[in-house]
């Protein structure tokens, strides 16, 4: 335990490993040294990459320590891990059910409801839908039913409401959401209250806990700047992005668990939306080299990310105008990615480009027929469902099917006004003000244009700032309102150049090579002499 923990020296740890595991089986009423040699032992086979020699070993261990309720239910959640680690979800789904069953028996509904808990995360993961309800239905009944220490019984309603509030943001669904996210955020308020007492539980199945306390809170804070950034509330997911960087720095010096730096990633990466979308392209573009150096330090982490990493380089390229690297960045992306939704956030993005390219319409049918949100739309997105109704109709007003173009940015609307998606409401608006300009219907067009402007100045979304200002400069001068049409004028001005002096910073940073990248691991060179300066630092 000593050289596995302290030292390098893995070979001399895994030969006493061997042994202790070998001779403890002999002997009777041994079973804390038994079950620790077993669980270290293959935790090591794991760092060897020797998978296969580690799952018979927990299997033996599981086997032979059903009379030992802590140890099996240890060696239980280890083996489910290791699966889990290996993108096999149905055999770790399967442990964790025989954990459930098990904890049942031993009498702690705690460790059951951790059980099913971890089953049900791994079926939404698995988008598995039918079988989720039914257990997180249980499992909430399960939570509030048991009495016991309140900071574990607490720490189960996180958990609990986590799976619940992330699968309304995977679905889209970011007004429906809003009761469990504000009943997270009590829960982690409540948590933060109590002390930790060192009254152990009397039942030996029930010494586990999910996560600890500060882990949960930076947990919080994420799943809270995720709400926001979907919901186009920019500057709350600016403030929460900035309080969990800060609870993590401070973690990060004491803690190495590796949850952390995933936590960092998943911050970083929307916080990297939401520059994109307020005009910070120059500071976006140094967080994605920071989310570059976080998936050198760990194979894991980039395997897991790279995916997303392409896809904020290639909406960093079209924010920048740098269509042919988005393309290749989308392209890339597309290639890395098995997820459902990210890969139908993507191709719409990728027809985006398209569209703005103009000359691709074969490649730009074929991608559109992929994401008909009419027909067989291949996820249960309602944000991208909208989203591919407003592609839709951007496509059809460059074409001049205006009556077309109009009945996809109505139906868009209609799915965003439904669950708040300020962002697709705004550019919905502006798009629908343009046609009805176009068409010679200025008031309608005003109309469309007025509540366009003033939700993306609430969001702020700078681009739809643009395209509105500039829309109400020409609405004034044609109905001859020349004050108006003047002060139109002198916004559009001012956007244009907040706009152009970030474009030109961001493309002198050295980090702006990072669109070339589309194969291997992150490129080293391209980072700044200095490191990258994040919102951290400019807090401090």
């Amino acid at each position: 335990s000593v050289l596995y923990h302290h030292t390098r020296n893995g070979d001399q740890a895994r030969g006493h490993l061997e042994k202790a595991w070998l001779i403890s089986q002999q002997i009777p009423q041994f079973e804390d040294v038994k079950f620790e040699a077993a669980s270290l032992l293959s935790e090591l086979y794991c760092q060897e990459n020797s998978v296969d020699t580690a799952k018979p070993l927990l299997r033996k261990a599981i086997q032979i320590s059903q009379q030992t309720p802590y140890w099996h239910c240890r060696l239980l959640f280890q083996l489910a891990q290791l699966h889990t680690l290996e993108k096999d979800l149905v055999s770790a789904c399967d442990l964790l059910g025989v954990g459930a069953e098990y904890a049942r028996v031993v009498g702690s509904e705690y460790t059951r409801a951790l059980f099913l808990l971890s089953k049900g995360m791994l079926l939404l993961m698995e988008r598995k839908l039918q079988e989720v309800h039914p257990l997180l239905t249980l499992c909430g009944q399960i939570v509030e039913n048991w009495q016991g220490n309140p900071i574990q019984k607490e720490s189960l309603r996180v958990f609990f409401l986590v799976l619940q509030v992330t699968h309304y943001l995977d679905a889209g669904q970011v007004k429906s959401v809003k009761p469990c996210l504000k009943q997270l955020q009590q829960c982690i308020q409540t948590i933060s209250t109590l002390h930790d007492d060192e009254i152990l539980p009397s039942n030996p199945a029930d010494l586990f806990h999910w996560l600890p306390k500060e882990h949960m809170c930076v947990l919080v804070y994420l799943v809270t700047v995720m709400h926001s950034m979907q919901a186009g509330y920019l500057e709350k997911a600016q403030k929460y992005t900035d309080k969990a960087l800060m609870q993590l720095e401070k973690l990060k010096m004491l803690d190495c668990s590796p949850i952390l730096s995933s936590f960092q990633v998943i911050l970083l990466e929307h916080i990297i939306m939401c520059r994109l979308v307020t005009g910070h392209k120059a500071t976006a573009l140094q967080e994605i080299s920071q989310v570059c150096q976080l998936c050198q330090q760990s194979p894991r982490l980039f395997s897991n990310h790279a995916a997303q990493l392409h896809t904020l380089l290639g909406l960093y390229c079209i924010s920048v105008n740098c269509m042919d690297n988005a393309e290749a960045q989308f392209t890339t992306a597309l290639r890395l990615t098995t997820h459902q939704e990210l890969w139908a956030f993507i191709v719409t993005n990728l027809a985006s480009v398209y569209i703005r390219e103009g000359n691709r319409h074969q490649e730009l049918y074929s991608l559109l027929e992929r994401i008909n949100p009419d027909h067989n739309f291949p996820v249960s997105s309602h944000c991208l469902r909208a989203a591919a109704f407003y592609i839709r109709g951007l496509f059809s007003f460059f074409q001049g099917r205006y009556n077309e173009a109009k009945r996809f940015l109505r139906e868009t609307l209609k799915m965003s006004n439904a669950e708040d998606l300020n962002r697709l409401t705004a550019c919905s608006l502006v798009l629908l003000g343009h046609i009805f300009y176009v068409l010679g219907n200025h008031r309608e067009s005003n109309n469309m244009v007025v509540p366009a402007m003033q939700l993306a100045s609430k969001i702020p979304d700078m681009s739809v700032q643009l395209w509105s200002s500039a829309l109400l400069r020409d609405l004034n001068k044609a109905c001859g309102n020349a004050m108006d049409a003047h002060e139109a004028a002198q916004m559009h001005q001012n956007f244009s150049q907040q706009l152009l002096q970030d474009h030109i910073e961001a493309c002198s940073l050295p980090e702006h090579n990072l669109i070339t990248w589309t194969d291997g691991p992150p490129p080293v060179q391209f980072q700044a002499q200095n490191g990258p300066t994040t919102s951290l630092a400019s807090l401090l």
